[in-house]
């Protein structure tokens, strides 16, 4: 493999001892190519790979070029539905390999059923087909809905046969392949807090300032936990903002699924919500609702505070609560943005895009309106009238409940054709 556009990096072995382990992969008895992303590969210096290589690197799980000699089960712990668990870490995935895009920032290439890892417990370390196919629907559509998410780079079948408790077995078996921008989560460090190691969280704060949020760089260790913190919230914020103009229901809001990035990402039980209902919920064994759309933002707001746990061995808890309210605004301010952005309007000022959204989501709420089709009728704003009257959710826009948002959509003028979010 030759390619200059390729810039291998192995930075997150430069953490050192404690934070990862050495593993190798499963040895599949069969490879078979259902899905790999081409774009996303030229964009990381991978876009001249032939059939082979693809199998030798993301089937075989060969070392790709000046890169990790051997692949990186990570360590953590989590927060799972508000009970704290000391037993996880990456079980049936790892940390192959890390590139730089052409925006010069830091990507991992991770695994999910790679194989059995030292955190794997009771599982067999594997993935259904059913499971990666599911992971590559949930990326492409987000990603198209301009929701900031991991990229389902490639996905291989791999002949096993899997037996699951909650669908017919055997089931078929496969290895995905990820594109991330960093898989250090709230749970990273957490775990160092869990063992008072106040050492290691001060080396994960300045690894993860330098390569990931570098506008939270300060001159003392505590001054920059705190910036670090607002940085991680405002991203996390402007991610579950992004959610909920998406119709999108997580299912597992664990603080080991919420990444320094605010990334999207980890794709098991997941919806998207048929008709605006806050209840809605992704995970069959949700039993309580604790992650269900409408409760979302408090879910990880709540996922956050643990992370100001963490640096508090580190940082002023004054200034640490502080950084917390960062949240509040990156939401509010987001949903105004990407409500604009969906209905494929000109923004006009971060006040008035957030009464529209406002507006839109109580009339959601109040007419319990399906959601996708509310979305397309208004795209584009008024100008749609005429067809949205005559859709399939036409008379609801006849009511006393439209009224207010049909008001303030008045307000706007269509926006100039745009790509989907790229990030």
């Amino acid at each position: 493999m030759r390619n200059a556009s390729y810039r291998p990096s192995t930075a997150h072995a430069d953490l050192g001892e404690g934070f990862y382990d050495q593993v190798e992969a499963a040895d599949f008895p069969k490879r078979v190519l259902r899905y790999r992303d081409r774009r996303w590969a030229a964009r990381i210096g991978l876009g001249e790979l032939d059939d082979a290589e693809w199998e030798n690197h993301f089937a075989r799980f060969r070392p790709l070029p000046e890169n990790f000699p051997h692949p990186l089960a990570l360590r953590y712990h989590g927060h799972q539905f508000q009970v704290y668990n000391p037993e996880i870490g990456d079980g049936r995935g790892f940390l192959f390999a890390q590139a730089y895009d052409e925006q010069d920032r830091l990507l991992d290439l991770a695994t999910k059923g790679s194989g059995r890892t030292p955190w794997s417990r009771t599982g067999d370390g594997r993935l259904t087909l059913k499971g990666g196919v599911r992971e590559v629907l949930a990326t492409r559509l987000l990603e198209a809905l301009g929701v900031y998410t991991s990229k389902s780079f490639v996905l291989f079948e791999t002949g096993e046969g899997l037996m699951r408790g909650d669908e017919p077995s055997p089931t078929r078996s496969s290895v995905l392949t990820r594109l991330s921008h960093s898989h250090i989560r709230i749970g990273t460090f957490q775990r160092f807090a869990a063992f008072g190691d106040a050492m290691r969280i001060e080396r994960l704060l300045a690894h993860s300032v330098r390569h990931y949020l570098p506008q939270a760089a300060r001159p003392t260790v505590g001054e920059e936990a705190a910036a670090f913190l607002g940085e991680v919230c405002v991203n996390v914020g402007r991610l579950c903002a992004q959610w909920m103009v998406a119709g999108f229901v997580h299912g597992v809001l664990n603080s080991d699924n919420i990444v320094i990035t605010g990334e999207s990402f980890d794709y098991g039980p997941f919806r998207f919500l048929p008709n605006y209902d806050p209840g809605f919920t992704a995970a069959y064994f949700d039993e309580t609702g604790l992650y269900a759309y409408g409760r979302q933002p408090n879910a990880v707001l709540w996922n956050l505070y643990r992370l100001a746990e963490t640096l508090s061995l580190v940082g002023s808890v004054e200034k640490l609560k502080e950084a917390l309210t960062r949240f509040d605004d990156a939401f509010t301010d987001q949903l105004g943005a990407s409500v604009t952005w969906r209905l494929g309007l000109k923004p006009r000022s971060q006040s008035e895009d957030g009464v529209l959204a406002d507006k839109l989501f109580l009339f959601l709420k109040a007419a319990s309106a399906p959601f996708e089709q509310v979305m397309f009728d208004w795209r584009g704003g008024l100008a749609r009238l005429e067809k949205a009257l005559a859709g399939p959710a036409g008379a609801l826009y006849r009511g006393e409940a439209f009224e207010s948002f049909r008001r303030a959509l008045g307000e706007y003028e269509p926006a100039p054709a745009s790509p989907a979010a790229d990030a």
